[in-house]
């Protein structure tokens, strides 16, 4: 019996013991628990649900998860009691379901919650209260939904949202007090919406905004103070409004920009008027707008414009001062474009002038462009120089055999593109309107028909354009064929297929083909042997004629004619005849 006691006495002391190793066993294993189909990484408190199909949040998720991606899966509503128990939620994603419907105070327990995304959804409304007490929310996204109107204080309590994206919605309207309560927001983006303007109203509550994106929108105008009381605004995007035509002389008032992008446009003509007031303005872009002249004085008012875009804008003319005023412009990008010149008198002073884009124009080769060529080594071209350049300079010397084709390649890039053509050994310009055996193709590359011995030598590949030339050097030696091997390709053209003229045609051709020189030397050779024999026998002549009158010239020739026999012959007589004849 003592034993016994003895013993029940030594296991209940150790059941607490045991009870608290069990929980420590457990707790680890509670708290790295992870829902099914999810994956979870337990280090960083990251729970990953994407593209599970599931329709309701799944059970298991830990406690003191922060970071929740639920994106991609099919739910259809969030309601207040579904994420109670995460408080410790900073980030929550849930793009790319079927939501349609937001509960008032739906997240308002994730007080620690940073950024939510709600992007590729079917909300149609955003009610008033639904992004209650998240007053830590530094970034929503609401883009890509059917939200049709922003209602007023639908963001009252985002007080430190820095980044909002409302675009690609079915937007019409926006209330005047819809964005009351973002006094934080340093980023707004509105894009591919039907709003036909953009309420000043609405805007002015955004006091310490810095960037404002509007794009794909269907505004044909820009009215007055558009943007008043935007007074931190420094970067102004407006790209993708095809209807816009007018921006009115007071649009920008109030505006402290540093950079302004006006692109994709139906504007004609820079807006000079609009622009006075930026004083402050260093960058400048106004592509893809029908702009077909820069007029004198056009951007007198931006003084401190270091950047300027004008790309495929159809520009042909650059009126003299059309940059007038730009004492400290830096980069000035005209590419692609129908400029045929642009002239040093466009600018105010071209010393402050660092890179310089002119690729894409169809530029004339004159003395109006010398300015540029004089300072190509301290301009920067941004890749795309006037000057030309060989690419790929890698040594070609090439043998090859009587007959053979031989080719050199020779690639050059440069604005306006660069011309290429070649100069042969015997100083021939080799160029694509060049008939004959040698000939350039379009691509620039040297093309060798039947070579022959007499084309062996250096050839040289000039690429030219208005920038300058610049050249590269290949060499070819062609060697003769041997003579058994000369006679029996012509035994073979004997001895071959009659039928087979093509073959037989080329043989002959390799064989005796000769180019203009060959033909012109032989001549002279002949000509001159013809030459030197009449002027050999002209001497003898005269030689012996020294001579003629220590001899006698004249001599005389008897001679008779033979008797014929027959009847013809009976009446006749036979007799002597005489000439004279003399040397002379």
């Amino acid at each position: 019996m003592a034993t016994r006691a003895s013993l029940g006495q030594d296991v209940g002391w150790l059941l607490p013991f045991l009870f608290f190793l069990l929980m420590i066993t457990v707790s680890p294993a509670q708290s790295q628990g992870c829902p099914q189909r999810c994956e979870c990484i337990a280090k960083l408190k990251t729970v990953s649900c994407y593209g599970k199909r599931l329709s309701a949040l799944p059970d298991g998720i830990p406690l003191d998860t922060k970071i929740l991606d639920l994106s991609g899966n099919k739910l259809r509503w969030v309601e207040h009691g579904d994420l109670l128990p995460y408080s410790r939620l900073e980030k929550l994603d849930l793009s790319e379901n079927m939501i349609s419907v937001l509960e008032p105070n739906a997240f308002s327990s994730l007080q620690n919650l940073k950024s939510l995304s709600l992007r590729g959804n079917q909300l149609k409304l955003v009610p008033m209260g639904a992004f209650s007490r998240l007053s830590n929310l530094t970034s929503l996204d609401l883009s890509g939904n059917k939200i049709v109107i922003l209602l007023d204080f639908t963001f009252q309590d985002l007080r430190s949202l820095k980044n909002l994206e409302v675009g690609d919605n079915d937007l019409v309207y926006i209330s005047n007090k819809a964005f009351l309560g973002l006094v934080g927001l340093k980023e707004l983006t509105i894009e591919r919406c039907n709003l036909t303007s953009v309420s000043s109203q609405s805007l002015s509550y955004l006091h310490n905004l810095v960037t404002l994106r509007l794009r794909y929108l269907s505004i044909s105008a820009l009215e007055d103070q558009n943007f008043r009381k935007l007074g931190n605004l420094r970067g102004l995007e407006i790209d993708h409004w095809p209807f816009l035509e007018y921006i009115s002389p007071h649009s920008l008032q109030g505006l402290n920009l540093s950079w302004l992008s006006i692109t994709h446009t139906n504007i004609t003509s820079v807006p000079t008027s609009a622009l006075r007031s930026l004083a402050h303005l260093t960058s400048l872009n106004l592509s893809y707008n029908p702009i077909t002249v820069l007029e004198s004085w056009a951007l007198r008012d931006l003084v401190r414009l270091k950047e300027l875009h004008l790309v495929k804008t159809n520009l042909a003319v650059v009126q003299p001062y059309a940059l007038g005023g730009l004492r400290q412009i830096r980069l000035l990008n005209l590419s692609s474009n129908s400029l045929v010149t642009l002239e040093e008198g466009a600018f105010q002073s071209v010393n402050t002038l660092e890179t310089l884009r002119l690729d894409g124009n169809p530029l004339a080769c004159d003395c109006r462009l010398l300015w540029i060529l004089q300072r190509r080594k301290t301009l920067n071209f941004d890749g795309a120089s006037p000057k030309p350049k060989i690419r790929n300079r890698k040594l070609q010397q090439i043998s090859a055999r009587e007959g053979q084709v031989v080719s050199f390649i020779c690639r050059a890039e440069g604005e306006p593109t660069p011309v290429i053509f070649w100069i042969s050994p015997q100083r021939r310009r080799i160029t694509t309107k060049s008939s004959g055996r040698l000939t350039v193709l379009p691509e620039g590359t040297l093309e060798i028909r039947y070579a022959q011995v007499t084309d062996s030598g250096t050839y040289i590949c000039i690429a030219s354009n208005a920038g300058g030339n610049d050249t590269y050097f290949a060499t070819l030696t062609v060697s003769g064929l041997p003579l058994d091997a000369a006679l029996m390709a012509n035994r073979t053209y004997y001895a071959g297929d009659l039928n087979d003229t093509n073959l037989n045609d080329t043989r002959v051709f390799l064989k005796f083909t000769l180019d203009l020189k060959t033909i012109l030397i032989s001549t002279a050779m002949g000509c001159i042997m013809f030459l030197g024999v009449v002027l050999f026998c002209f001497i003898l002549l005269f030689v012996w004629s020294r001579g003629r009158g220590q001899h006698k010239n004249n001599f005389s020739v008897e001679y008779s004619f033979r008797k014929v026999d027959g009847p013809a012959a009976s009446g006749g007589q036979g007799g002597a005849r005489k000439f004279n004849m003399k040397m002379i």
